[in-house]
């Protein structure tokens, strides 16, 4: 994987990504050249049109990121590729006919567009089947030595079974620090030398994942591995980066103090993200508010009640605000004012609330909380008090991830379905832990264009 603006990407997907923004150019400029022969007009040169061809790439290249393009499923399955592609292709294209209407002369002509539009399916289509098995090949895949047979070490062993593992394990050590669960792991007395195993087997990195580190930390050999160039990495740092998210039951509070993230150097980037909420909630508000408004009447109209309403939520540093939503479940939905969790079709929810809250509408005034700086567009869900102070005394670490502002949406909304139990939320919390260590803005404006994913293709939506 490399690291981009603190957030890790597999190696397939830069290569893919860089492939296809290529591939994106040349349709544009083939397009423009086509529709130039048809008219009989003089074809000029690329660099008297720069504009209207990497407006067209990169609005396109956005929409591939935006619906999935690029995740394990589209990379393994060339039919989920396809469907995919077809959507991004379509959604580009609407993006750069309204760009059209605000900056007229960036993008295309229409009759461009539409052969630009054509070759890059078929651009796209072609190169994925001519790298669909280099892609899920080993060549892209990093060869490990895990240090460790016991329970830590089968974890990671769990994790390379994945289809979209990064990760070859060539070996493990059984560094005689308890029972052994991984089978052919050889027994660290065996090896006369560690770091010449290391280069025997290729490795490019060594995981730590021992069970007990006390006396059975070979500081020694760890110190020439890495001074060869080999990466050496604890297991939390490795499962951080594999999983995108922080993982509870191997993390201690040492872990936090030391690994990077949680920056304060943020002035910077804070001030350009609470300008970017401003922009963004104003204009999510004028551009949905007849939305709003709609489905206010429809809320109305189909159960007694108001059409909003207002809940008490923890934010930033702790302090409660209320956020305004639109109301989903029947009025009498807590009569007995205990804070529930919603629940897989849960009775509560009218028909109108049913379908709101499969396409998030019911979550569109929380906009008005983010203009009033009370919430960010990006960042982890608000939870009610209740529910705060129970989950604070049922897993550690929940306070941290109110060290950034809540969010209407956030990291674990576009990696984790709709939680409503202790088991979800602790999953949840493992990332919104990482969002709140490795904040920045290419992090957040990932996760906006990845919510267009979760929008059309709601997974779990309670």
């Amino acid at each position: 994987m490399i690291r981009l603006f603190k957030h890790y990407i597999p190696y397939p997907v830069i290569f893919l990504g860089l492939i296809d923004f290529m591939l994106l150019l040349m349709a544009a400029e083939a397009g423009w050249i086509l529709r130039a022969f048809q008219i009989d007009m003089t074809f000029g040169s690329i660099v008297d049109r720069p504009a209207p061809i990497f407006s067209f790439a990169l609005a396109l290249q956005l929409a591939l990121i935006a619906v999935g393009v690029y995740g394990p499923e589209a990379l393994q399955s060339l039919r989920f590729a396809a469907a995919r592609i077809l959507v991004a292709i379509s959604l580009g294209v609407i993006f750069l006919s309204l760009l059209s209407f605000v900056l007229p002369g960036i993008t295309l002509w229409r009759s461009n567009s539409l052969y630009a539009m054509i070759l890059a399916i078929l651009f796209l289509m072609v190169i994925r089947i001519l790298l669909g098995t280099i892609l899920d090949s080993d060549i892209f895949k990093r060869r490990l030595l895990i240090l460790g047979a016991g329970p830590r070490a089968g974890r990671i062993a769990v994790l390379e079974k994945r289809q979209e593992s990064g990760f070859i394990i060539a070996g493990y050590v059984d560094m005689n620090e308890g029972p052994s669960l991984i089978d052919g792991a050889v027994l660290r007395p065996d090896i006369a030398n560690l770091p010449q195993h290391v280069i025997d087997l290729e490795v490019s990195e060594v995981v730590l994942a021992l069970e007990e580190r006390r006396n059975s930390l070979p500081v020694a050999d760890l110190l020439t591995i890495k001074t060869t160039g080999v990466h050496v990495n604890d297991l939390s740092s490795f499962l951080e980066r594999e999983t995108g998210r922080v993982d509870l039951d191997s993390v201690n509070p040492s872990w936090f103090i030391f690994s990077d993230g949680f920056s304060s150097g943020r002035r910077l980037s804070t001030l350009f993200k609470r300008g970017f909420d401003i922009f963004l909630s104003f204009l999510l508000l004028l551009l949905t508010g007849p939305i709003i408004l709609l489905f206010a009447v429809l809320i109305k109209m189909e159960s007694r009640g108001d059409s909003f309403f207002k809940q008490e939520r923890v934010g930033l540093y702790g302090q409660k605000f209320k956020i305004l939503k639109l109301r989903s479940m029947c009025v009498d939905a807590e009569s007995e004012g205990e804070a529930i969790w919603a629940t897989k079709n849960d009775p509560r929810v009218t028909r109108i609330g049913r379908l709101i809250r499969k396409v998030r509408i019911d979550e569109l005034p929380q906009a008005w909380s983010v203009l009033k700086g009370e919430m960010s567009f990006v960042g982890p869900r608000p939870e009610r008090p209740q529910f705060v102070e129970d989950l604070q005394t049922k897993m550690p670490f929940y306070a941290e991830r109110h060290i950034v502002k809540p969010g209407i949406t956030g990291w674990a909304q576009i990696n984790y379905p709709y939680g409503a139990s202790t088991e979800d939320a602790r999953h949840k919390l493992e990332y919104d832990l990482y969002y709140a260590k490795n904040y920045t803005p290419f992090l957040d404006l990932l996760i906006i264009l990845q919510t267009i994913r979760v929008i059309l293709w709601p997974e779990g939506a309670r």
